[in-house]
């Protein structure tokens, strides 16, 4: 499981890569893993407002249906179009493939957001690991 230590994670699995006041969202290694294969991507439209906390959007697999939190709240300057013809490169490579890029609101959301050994060691005890 690949968790790359310059990004922010959410405990519900989302990831943001922050440059400037944008936060580029999209899903964790672990989650696309735990989803299986993903084969639809309901996303925001750009210029939506969106809550700290609140629905993104929502993924699809084989196995479930899961809905997307905004680890941060702002609006949505760009979606990852790219996902809607080919939503399994999600699974392909979660990190390259981002969900959408929102301008904060605050940039301080990011501060309650799990720092990469954070995130791994949630992941574990998920997995009912140590």
């Amino acid at each position: 499981m690949k968790i790359p230590a310059d990004l922010y994670y959410s405990p519900s699995h989302e990831w943001v890569r922050v440059e400037g006041d944008q936060a580029w969202i999209g899903i964790s290694d672990y989650a696309q893993h735990e989803l299986g294969d993903i084969v639809f991507v309901e996303m925001p439209e750009p210029d939506d407002e969106l809550e700290a906390g609140g629905q993104l959007g929502v993924i699809e697999s084989v196995k479930a249906a899961s809905t997307i939190y905004s680890p941060v709240g702002g609006t949505v300057v760009a979606i990852n179009e790219e996902l809607e013809d080919a939503p399994q490169l999600i699974n392909e490579d979660p990190y390259a493939n981002y969900i959408v890029v929102v301008a904060m609101n605050n940039p301080g959301d990011v501060d309650s957001l799990l720092s990469a050994a954070a995130y791994e060691e949630l992941c574990q005890k998920e997995q009912g690991g140590e």
